[in-house]
């Protein structure tokens, strides 16, 4: 049954967002050109989502009073197919595999994103003073989202048609549990370009997370986010190309890819928050070029700059200009000023047409 829509539908709001890893825009494109059945499923998820947002407030609330776990510590709970959380107990730190495939790629992901904070840059969890990781699976029915909520992430199963489960991708594991670092961290807001920077960041850290375990060079990965979420019914590689923005997908049920690579061609509307999904290919082309130039493993030089800018350098409101200075600052503490790294970073910023 379609859940009946709301004025308020597509107003997604800057303030206690819920962040989500597949855009308002590709729903809507769903919603426009899909069959009655996929309209019904992009119909709810987009109402599950706008429900989910109006609760962020409490929850940021009550994550304020947690008391750290200490160490990794992972949960994953079934919700049964039902939209509340956080279900069921399923697996516990330390506890061996399941037959769910879903429980047990959510657990190593967490696992996975743990290791590239902690082993590489001596972070201790989402809020680095040892945050458990909690996760709940089979979130709704056929639900095609995956997001973090403030304290937790929540994996959808996919309608099985355009997407499959949400935990299929590492890397959009990766991509939520940022989504709690930056939280801690910077708090960018989830508006326009600070947004976008919100997003890139996610998208950074999902990706590396990704490489990390496959133990790819930058020139060996895809730098696809989402490979593998997409069934073979679409005609796409994943949902953002941070190699190509604009390429990543080009379908007749989910549209194509808008992400522009360079700052000409930023996005001025108010859709999406004001881009921040759209725009956030313009940072993360900026990545992929100071990674591929300076060479190597990209968790390494071009990740340990990007996330101490995030943790040390950025305010709430940093656009794209300011994020690049700060980028190209943090190259030159780490590594030295007119190193190739600085340079690396300072040319990819340039390449997109920001500095």
């Amino acid at each position: 049954m379609i859940r009946k829509i709301s004025p308020w539908l597509y107003r997604y709001q800057h303030f206690n967002p819920i962040h989500c890893i597949i855009p308002p825009y590709m729903a809507e494109s769903i919603i426009k050109k899909g069959d009655d059945e996929l309209k019904t499923w992009a119909i709810n998820t987009l109402m599950v989502s706008e429900e989910f947002r109006g609760r962020r407030r409490a929850i940021g609330s009550l994550a304020a009073l947690a008391i750290p776990a200490g160490g990794k510590r992972r949960t994953v709970y079934d919700a049964r197919n039902s939209e509340e959380l956080p279900g069921v107990v399923v697996r516990r730190e330390g506890e061996p595999r399941t037959g769910d495939d879903a429980v047990n790629e959510a657990y190593d992901g967490a696992g996975a994103t743990y290791d590239l904070y902690y082993e590489e840059y001596g972070r201790n969890s989402i809020d680095d003073k040892g945050m458990s990781l909690d996760s709940t699976v089979h979130f709704g029915e056929k639900y095609d989202n995956a997001f973090w909520n403030g304290t937790q992430m929540v994996y959808g199963d996919g309608d099985g048609r355009l997407f499959n489960r949400f935990t299929i991708a590492l890397d959009v594991i990766g991509h939520e549990l940022t989504h709690g670092v930056t939280q801690h961290e910077a708090n960018l807001l989830y508006q326009g370009e600070p947004g976008a920077l919100n997003e890139s960041f996610s998208d950074v850290f999902g990706i590396l997370t990704k490489q990390r375990i496959l133990k790819q060079n930058a020139d060996k990965a895809d730098w696809i986010i989402g490979a593998g979420l997409f069934t073979k019914n679409v005609k796409g590689a994943g949902i953002r190309s941070m190699k190509e923005p604009g390429k990543a997908y080009d379908d007749p049920v989910l549209g194509k890819d808008p992400q522009p690579d360079h700052y000409d061609n930023l996005y001025k509307g108010s859709a999406d928050n004001g881009g921040v999904h759209i725009n956030s290919g313009i940072p993360n082309r900026a990545f992929y070029l100071a990674a591929m130039e300076i060479g190597g493993f990209a968790w390494a030089q071009a990740g340990k700059i990007w996330y101490h800018t995030l943790i040390d350098h950025l305010g709430s409101r940093a656009d794209f200009k300011r994020a690049a200075q700060a980028f190209e600052r943090v190259a030159g503490e780490l590594y030295g000023e007119k190193s190739i790294e600085q340079k690396a970073v300072k040319s990819g910023w340039k390449q997109v047409g920001v500095i």
